[in-house]
This record gives C-alpha cells, sequence and structure tokens, in this order.
C-alpha cells in the first residue's frame, strides 16, 4: 500500500506521486524524457548499465542546471552476481591550481569557501576537471551490452529536437539569471531576449547535439584526447580558465569499494572517500542502533532531537577528517565502528540540543541529480552526478554547447585545511547512491541531490523504510529535517506543535520548503517484481518494464 491511498494519521503526511511496477526493469530520474531513454534501453534487451548510461546522456539535456558531460559524480554498481563497485568519476584540481591561488573573502566562516570576484564560483576560474563523460563510457563499456552510439540516440534526439521547458526549469533559470546573463552563449538558450524560459517553451540546443553526435563516435577520446578537448581547453586559455591539455590526458576514474554498516540486521552500502557520506550514513546509524526509533515514531520531537544530534556529530567530524584519501587520511575504520558509536552516544542528551566538535584527531552545492535503474538479470546501478551549482560556472563553451562544473567551489582556499586545494585532488562530496540488503538479498536502491543535505536525506529514508515501515513512496516523499550544528531546518510538513517542542530542547528550527532534492529510489520484491518511487521536490518519473516478448509458436497456433 502506498502513502498516496495510506491514513494520514500514520505518518503525517499525504504522498503526492505513484509508484511504478515492473517484472523486467525500472528507471527511476528526475525527468521523464530521461526515465524513458533508459527505459527504452530495457526495452531493447539492454541491462542497466545501458539504462542507467541512456538516462544520464539524456539528463545533460532534460536536466542541463544539474548534470553535465563537463561535470563529475559517483555511480554504485551492483552486477548480477552480487559484487558492489563505486565507479569515481569526481572531478580534480587543475594541475596548475595551488593551495593560495584563490583569496579567501575576509570574515568568511571556517565551513564558507567564498572568495574574492567569486573565481572559484561563476566563470572559467571555477572549472575543474571533468570526470563524468571519461566514467560514463568506461562503465558502458565495461558492464553495458549496447553500444555508445545506441545509447546516446535519445539525448541527441532531445538536444536537436528540442523539448517543453518544465516550470522547474524555468524557477532554476530564473534562480540563476543575474549571473547567466552575464555568458552571452548561455544566455541565448535560457534566457532568449534576457528572460528566462518559461514553462512549455521549447528548449533547443543544436550545438550541444552535434557534440554528443561526435562523442557517439569517437566515445571518451573526443574530450579527453581529441577535438572536444581542444575546444574546452582553448577557452580557458583565452578566458583565464586552468584546464590544460596534461588535466585532460591524465585524469582517471577509480573503482572503490562500499563502505559497508550493519543496521538491526540490514546491511547497507555506501560510497567511501573520497565521498564523506557512507562513512557518515554509517556512524550515524550506529548511534540511532542504540534508540528504539520505531517506538518514538516518525516526526516526533524526540525522533527528531536524535537525529539534530547525530547529524552534528557527524558534521564535526566530517569537518575534521574527510577529503580524498590520496591525500589525507581518513579514519574510516574508527568513524564506522559501533565502539565510536558508542563513545558518542554516550554524551547525547534525551532532552538537550547540544553544540558538538570532532570526535576524531573539513561545502557543496544543492543542485545535483540521481538516477536509480535495474533491470530482470540483477543488475542495479544507483549514481548521482552533478555540474555543481545549479547551470554550474553559468557560462557555456560556444562550440561544445555545454555548461561546465563549478566545483572549485568546494575546495577551501585556505591553505592547510584537509579540504584545501592541491593539483589533482578529488573533490570530498555527500553523494550517497545507497543499497540496502536484508540476508545477503538486495532490497532497496536509492539517492538524491542536495549538497550536504543529501547523505542525511539518505539516512532519513533509510530509517523510514527499516525502524517506521514505510513504503518506498512514503520513503522518498517523507518530511525531512537537516542541521550541521546551526539552525534545525525542518521541512514546513512538520507540525507546529512538534517545532515548538524542538525549540523547548534548545534547537534554533527553521521551517523551509525543502530539504534536499527529489529522491529517486528502487524496492525489490520476494516475487522477483520491482517498484520505483521519485518524490515532489523534482520532476521525478519512475517507468517500470513489464510484459515480454510473445510465446514461442504463438503465430501459428502452435502455442
Amino acid at each position: 500500500m502506498t502513502g498516496h491511498w495510506r491514513d494520514r494519521a500514520t505518518t503525517g503526511f499525504t504522498c503526492q506521486k505513484q509508484p511504478a511496477t515492473g517484472s523486467r526493469g525500472m528507471v527511476v530520474s528526475n525527468h521523464p524524457l530521461a526515465s524513458s531513454a533508459g527505459a527504452e534501453m530495457l526495452a531493447a534487451g539492454g541491462n542497466a548499465i545501458d539504462a542507467a548510461i541512456a538516462t544520464l546522456f539524456a539528463l545533460t539535456v532534460v536536466e542541463p542546471m544539474m548534470v553535465g558531460i563537463i561535470g563529475g559524480g559517483m555511480a554504485h554498481i551492483r552486477l548480477a552476481d552480487g559484487s558492489h563497485r563505486f565507479i569515481d568519476g569526481q572531478s580534480t584540481v587543475p594541475l596548475a591550481v595551488r593551495p593560495d591561488t584563490y583569496t579567501s573573502k575576509p570574515g568568511s566562516a571556517h565551513d564558507v569557501f567564498d572568495t574574492t570576484g567569486d573565481e572559484n564560483l561563476n566563470g572559467p576560474k571555477a572549472v575543474a576537471v571533468p570526470g563524468s563523460l571519461k566514467a560514463w563510457c568506461e562503465t558502458l563499456e565495461r558492464f553495458g551490452t549496447m553500444s555508445l552510439a545506441d545509447v546516446m540516440q535519445p539525448a541527441i534526439k532531445y538536444a536537436s529536437r528540442g523539448y517543453a521547458a518544465t516550470p522547474y526549469l524555468h524557477e532554476c533559470i530564473s534562480d540563476s539569471a543575474p549571473e547567466m546573463l552575464k555568458d552571452k552563449a548561455i544566455s541565448a538558450i535560457f534566457l532568449p531576449k534576457g528572460t528566462p524560459l518559461k514553462a512549455g517553451e521549447r528548449v533547443l540546443q543544436s550545438e550541444y547535439a552535434e557534440t554528443l553526435r561526435y562523442i557517439s563516435q569517437h566515445g571518451e577520446a573526443a574530450l579527453y584526447h581529441g577535438r572536444l578537448g581542444d575546444i574546452l581547453v582553448d577557452y580557458m586559455e583565452k578566458n583565464g580558465g586552468f584546464i590544460a591539455r596534461e588535466d585532460l590526458a591524465t585524469y582517471r576514474t577509480v573503482e572503490r569499494q562500499p563502505v559497508r554498516a550493519d543496521y538491526r540486521g540490514w546491511e547497507i552500502l555506501g560510497p567511501p572517500p573520497p565521498a564523506a557520506s557512507g562513512v557518515h550514513i554509517a556512524q550515524m546509524l550506529n548511534i540511532l542502533e542504540g534508540y528504539d526509533i520505531a517506538k518514538l515514531g516518525f516526526g516526533s520531537a524526540a525522533t527528531i532531537h536524535y537525529l539534530a544530534e547525530v547529524l552534528k556529530i557527524a558534521f564535526a567530524d566530517r569537518a575534521a577528517a574527510s577529503g580524498d584519501p590520496d591525500f589525507i587520511n581518513v579514519p574510516v575504520e574508527r568513524l564506522i565502528s559501533k565502539a565510536y558509536a558508542d563513545e558518542r552516544r554516550r554524551a547525547i542528551e534525551p532532552n538537550r540540543a547540544q553544540a558538538w566538535g570532532a570526535g576524531i584527531a573539513q561545502l557543496e552545492s544543492a543542485d545535483t541529480t540521481h538516477m536509480t535503474a535495474a533491470d530482470g538479470f540483477g543488475n542495479v546501478v544507483a549514481t548521482t552526478q552533478t555540474i555543481n551549482n545549479l547551470f554550474g560556472a553559468k557560462i557555456l563553451i560556444p562550440g561544445l554547447g555545454a555548461i561546465p562544473n563549478n566545483y572549485m567551489n568546494l575546495y577551501d582556499p585556505r591553505p592547510g585545511r584537509a579540504l584545501s586545494l592541491a593539483p589533482g585532488k578529488r573533490v570530498t562530496t555527500s553523494m550517497s547512491p545507497m543499497m540496502a540488503l536484508r540476508d545477503g538479498k538486495l532490497v532497496y536502491a536509492l539517492g538524491l541531490p542536495g549538497g550536504k543535505r543529501i547523505f542525511p536525506s539518505a539516512m532519513q529514508a533509510l530509517i523510514n523504510l527499516i525502524d517506521h515501515g514505510m513504503s518506498l513512496q512514503e520513503a522518498v516523499e517523507a518530511p525531512r529535517v537537516w542541521t550541521e550544528g546551526n539552525a534545525l531546518e525542518v521541512e514546513q510538513a512538520v507540525p507546529d506543535a512538534v517545532r515548538a517542542e524542538l525549540v523547548s530542547m534548545g534547537h534554533k528550527v527553521l521551517a523551509v520548503p525543502t530539504v534536499a532534492g527529489g529522491m529517486n529510489a528502487i524496492q525489490f520484491h520476494e516475487d522477483g517484481t520491482m517498484s520505483g518511487a521519485a518524490c515532489w521536490r523534482a520532476d521525478g518519473t519512475p517507468i517500470g518494464i513489464a510484459g515480454g516478448l510473445a510465446r514461442a509458436g504463438v503465430r501459428f497456433g502452435l502455442a
């Protein structure tokens, strides 16, 4: 039973979307056309990896404010043999950048990475070395069954023929309009005549369509060793950016093993460093395991209080020791140990909010995207991708038609810190493509966009499913909370009485429209079917594949 029909008194909220079901495959992304692209691959006999890569390329067209070929991301892949791996395609610092390349804005807080002139936020100097395209092409070649040309066809079609802008895209353009208007190339597409595209108006990206066609013929080499890379490097050289030919030629993806946590008999698998998410989800679940969360109830002041305290603990530790493991020592085993959880839990007070420091011896954007895909063979992909802020660096590369990332804004411009700049250093991220197993069988795969709010939201979804017994649709749509030590953000669906009780405990409560972005999830049932769910916070759409081919001999009446 989904939350759409379930008694509101049970959960305190009503779901706004319906789940999808399927037996042969499922694709859930934050745009219906992107989900359709992936579903097309499944319908043609492809696997979940084919579907995922088709979906991601389509998202670069229909969700251009969130994801692009000059971006980065993390993919969690479970193959039919039961093995798990993470493909790290995160962006890196260009080789020309040094720890003191940018100047921190005077008065910046310890976790605010603003620089003078916003050089690490907007424009060419904000662009880090891209990893997305290389990761997607390599992943398809290793684990997919279809050609790059085939999986890219939907994206090429959407770019060349256009698609209707959604109200969500209009809002995103409006939010970013002041900076985008400074760049003629990006304004020509998304702000014709100086005003944001309206919902229903056509989005045409003919130059980008040609870029996609070229990639479909030449693969990732087109950017990392070929003509498209020359265009990017030439633009950077002429406009003060840092990416050089050597940066592209030497970029490498990394395959990593998951961080594993045990929570009430469930095995939870998440991404390892440089992602901070897997470590801190495991840490928070370990602490929460000491409380009867189910008995305390969903959305109660007591439950939210404990969530807030473990979030503050996790963010204090994240600030102290998260980063690229090639550059700093991340104490993973200590952070995810039950003993460390016990130590931190003992200091939590049940009725009083506290300030927390790190228990071990440092920012990012809310504008990412996530998609989840599964096939009928046992392959599953959960992947989060981004160009960082809305519309990345707020520029478009002429000759490519592509919007680059502004990942440099995720590094600390001050030398000598865990997240300080260093040539070749990978970004630290909260991306949380998570999977949950029971008795060795995969039950849930989920993820979402939302910057620093991603891993707390993913953790809450897991608790909704495991402790509160929610349906998948309820779990992704349920009201969320977030804090890293200052205000406790609670979505507006949290009742006034609960907020008042939290204030009495010492929390600085701030009601907000949303915490993080649109979650996408798939549930795998005992009978071999699967459910897909997307939430109200984005244009998320699940598409399930069921049915199948005709029974042999039916055409001749022999069946």
